[in-house]
């Protein structure tokens, strides 16, 4: 009894003194200057396993970061990356648009940014550098698809309501990475003929995806301001607090399988 005592207090003395660890981070890619955040928990020891965080088209800003610290109490060292470049964000809608369309419209441009963050969280102290995943949203869930199509070498990519389509469909074994996609049935953003041709490029390109549809779930169904955002700016945006906690949860599963 009395080592189990001992056992507790050093267990509990251990938790109040472990937190997760997080900065700003300045990296480059050539010119352009790139505004990250890193974040780890100091109470799993040794290197772990790294996920890349790409934000939604407002750009990085406090939910990539809140999903980098989720991402490091569960054990991994997660790294939000800056797609845009200085941490630009936007506040409307149309700056988004054009910041997001500026980026996925030189993929090359976009491909060397998140080879540039990834090679940044691979020379972590914390980090396995052989296994890496990325996950995104809306636009950052479209870009680790495009990842993914180019041959990125990650173990997996997880896509939370992002975009589907792409000017350049994946070739038959260029994909290297599994892929999780998780989509809102209701989302107005995403088609079912975008759905139907998205799998039919996976299928065609010998691609290990899996496809997951939740019902009544809209656009950024994960994210708690998208109610605030949808209602300022009269767009179809919802939370889904349950689809949210699915999917988070499908996410961890995934991770279990590809990192295993």
């Amino acid at each position: 009894m009395k080592n189990s005592w001992v056992l507790l207090l050093i267990l509990g003395f251990a938790s109040a003194h472990a937190a997760i660890q997080d900065k700003e981070i300045v990296y480059q890619d050539g010119d352009t200057v790139l505004k990250g955040y890193l974040a780890y928990d100091d109470i799993y020891k040794g290197k772990r396993p790294a996920v890349l965080v790409v934000h939604e088209w407002w750009g990085h800003n406090d939910y990539a970061r809140k999903r980098a610290r989720m991402l490091a109490g569960l054990g991994y060292t997660a790294l939000a990356v800056d797609m845009y470049g200085d941490g630009k964000q936007a506040s409307h809608p149309d700056d988004a648009g054009k910041f997001a369309g500026e980026a996925k419209k030189n993929m090359n441009t976009a491909r060397t940014r998140f080879l540039s963050a990834m090679n940044l969280l691979t020379n972590q102290s914390t980090v396995n550098p052989d296994k890496v995943a990325a996950i995104g949203y809306c636009f950052g869930g479209g870009i680790v698809l495009e990842m993914a199509r180019m041959g990125v070498d990650l173990d997996g990519v997880v896509s939370f309501h992002g975009s589907l389509t792409t000017r350049t469909p994946a070739e038959k074994g260029k994909i290297k990475s599994r892929i999780l996609v998780m989509n809102g049935a209701d989302d107005p953003f995403v088609t079912k003929e975008q759905i139907d041709t998205f799998k039919k490029e996976m299928h065609k390109a010998g691609a290990d995806f899996k496809f997951i549809n939740y019902p009544g779930a809209k656009h950024s169904f994960t994210n708690p301001d998208a109610d605030t955002y949808g209602k300022k700016f009269n767009l179809p945006l919802q939370y889904n607090a349950e689809v949210d906690r699915k999917s988070w949860s499908r996410m961890q599963e995934f991770f279990k399988e590809i990192f295993q």
